[in-house]
């Protein structure tokens, strides 16, 4: 019988739309995350990130905390849920406070991030995430603890991730049925960066591509915070649908194929290379069929090329462009596909690498690969427990506010002129 969940645990919850993984993790006596316990069940009620089926989520999602559970041996009461549909949107809204030219105090920044709530203008959406990111002097950018400095003019750039309401409450009603309480609800992409890019690479700027198995999100960070992000509607389940579309078999040994035959890049053997995609039944009467690893690479490609192109236009949509606009990292279930790093960096003209959670002691390997980087980010954000203005008790002020992507644009500039 497990025991109760002891102080200072965490329990992530990613709920995708191929698997629901679960991950009990705790903080070691360094500081360290260190793994516990993990679950792991298929996902039946999902669709592009979206709850379609409550009961067989809510059922995936009891079956995959119990599993961590009885690994762990601890009984636990609450999760951290990533939110990786799409309609995901970032804001940025800046507010400016006068100082006199006096010394900044903790208080001086308190009040200000208390102002900085009622600046938030979500435009009929749910705030997910409202952050505190750089901190300006008299109009210089790019100031990440102005703490003791001396300024006429103190602002902060507030950071703000919101979502559709309905698809979020639904997620939380889910998770909530499964008997769990929710502490927080995470922009899929936010924990994903912390658990796969380094800290360098936040800072100089990075695109981080995750595709999922019904959609694919794509955020830049600059500065070290995700500054921009946009959701495009095609995963690997698409490449897997293809497969089973164009040789007449099923989902299951689709994915099957895709897995162990599957690639990104072409060679010339391959057109001497057999795969089976049905064996031959005397009880249904099939005959065996076989197909040249040349014919399943090119179903591949072909919904690849459609993906790149939409990731490359994002890109650019994003503004990640010029010296900083190098560096791509490619994670997620589909980054498990052979070759294609290398197929990605050919398309894109960008240096590509593949992401994998890093830096968790006692992660099992089963684990460990690209599919599971937000899984592990959601620790990372727990642990890391970061300001949220959410939770600020807002006071009259008078703020200015920076409507869509036009303000964005501005905090991008902000983070690379000063990084």
């Amino acid at each position: 019988m497990a025991k109760p969940a002891p102080e200072g645990l965490i329990t992530a919850l990613d709920i995708g739309s191929s698997k629901v993984s679960a991950m009990i993790a705790q903080k070691g006596d360094g500081g360290e995350l260190v793994v516990l316990g993990t679950g792991q069940r298929e996902s039946r009620g999902v669709k592009r990130g979206y709850i379609a089926d409550m009961g067989a989520t809510e059922v995936a999602v009891r079956e995959a905390v119990e599993q961590a559970e009885r690994v762990a041996g601890v009984a636990i009461e609450n999760v951290w849920a990533g939110f990786s549909a799409g309609g995901l949107v970032s804001d940025e809204a800046f507010i400016e406070a006068e100082l006199g030219g006096t010394r900044i105090e903790q208080a001086d920044i308190d009040a200000l991030l208390q102002e900085g709530r009622q600046a938030i203008d979500p435009q009929g959406r749910m705030v997910l995430h409202a952050q505190p990111a750089l901190y300006t002097l008299d109009g210089l950018n790019g100031v990440k603890k102005p703490l003791g400095l001396h300024a006429d003019r103190l602002g902060v750039h507030i950071h703000v991730i919101a979502a559709d309401g309905s698809p979020v409450r639904n997620l939380d009603l889910c998770v909530r049925s499964a008997h769990l309480e929710v502490k927080s609800i995470i922009a899929a992409p936010v924990a994903t960066g912390l658990a796969c890019l380094t800290q360098e690479e936040r800072d100089l700027g990075v695109a981080l591509v995750e595709i999922g198995a019904g959609i694919t999100n794509v955020s830049l960070f600059a500065g070290e915070m995700l500054v921009g992000l946009k959701s495009i509607a095609i995963g690997g389940a698409d490449i897997t649908d293809d497969i089973a579309s164009a040789f007449g078999t099923t989902r299951l040994q689709a994915e099957r194929i895709k897995c162990f035959h599957g690639s990104a890049n072409a060679s010339p053997r391959d057109n001497h290379e057999m795969v089976t995609i049905r064996e031959r039944s005397e009880a249904e009467d099939n005959d065996s069929l076989q197909i040249t690893k040349a014919a399943l690479i090119a179903v591949i490609r072909q919904r690849l090329e459609v993906l790149m192109n939409e990731v490359q236009a994002a890109l650019k949509e994003l503004r990640f462009e010029g010296p900083v606009g190098r560096q791509v990292v490619i994670t997620g279930g589909g980054a498990e596909l052979k070759g294609i790093a290398d197929y990605a960096q050919q398309l894109l003209g960008r240096s590509v690498r593949v992401g994998r959670p890093r830096g968790l002691t006692n992660l099992p390997e089963a684990h460990s690969g690209p599919g599971f980087a937000t899984l592990a980010g959601l620790a990372y954000f727990a642990a890391a427990d970061p300001i949220d203005l959410r939770g600020v008790a807002p006071r009259q002020q008078t703020v200015h506010r920076s409507k869509g992507w036009r303000g964005l644009r501005r905090l991008i500039q902000a983070a690379r002129a000063n990084y």
